[in-house]
């Protein structure tokens, strides 16, 4: 009996310990907004192989040449690496080109649907899923 009462503990425990993660993936549309498509450019200045999604730090440069540091959500690590994206393709000082869409809040945070590198090679290392933009971008869709 106390064995079996220290298992459920410990199944709760378990349980309780993991639903922040859970509780922390979200869908497209909690956190971005598919009316709000825009297009950065500069170079990387910091990559997080994190989950559930990367993140890939930017430095782009407005129209008036102010300078903005963009913080762009791409998918899983795991994702991104099975596309063809890895730390030796983005590595600090990279210029890139991402398609993606602003955040809901207006921060420089965005989701990067495409990286576009200089020699014109495009990945897609979008989310997708509840509320993401059906655009043709994801191979998934096809």
């Amino acid at each position: 009996m106390l064995f079996r009462v220290s298992a459920i503990a410990l199944l709760c425990v378990v349980v309780a310990m993991n639903a922040s993660d859970a509780w922390s993936h979200h869908a497209f549309g909690a956190e971005f907004d598919p009316n709000r498509p825009l297009v950065l450019k500069g170079p990387v200045t910091k990559v997080e192989w994190v989950n559930p999604h990367a993140w890939i730090h930017l430095e782009h440069t407005t129209e008036d040449g102010t300078k903005e540091s963009w913080m762009v959500e791409g998918g899983t690590p795991n994702t991104l690496l099975r596309r063809g994206l890895n730390r030796k393709s983005l590595l600090p000082g990279t210029v890139i080109i991402v398609d993606g869409y602003q955040s809901k809040d207006r921060s420089q945070r965005a989701n990067g649907r495409d990286v576009t590198f200089e020699d014109g090679s495009k990945i897609f290392m979008g989310s997708s899923g509840t509320g993401a933009p059906t655009d043709g971008r994801d191979p998934t869709e096809r």
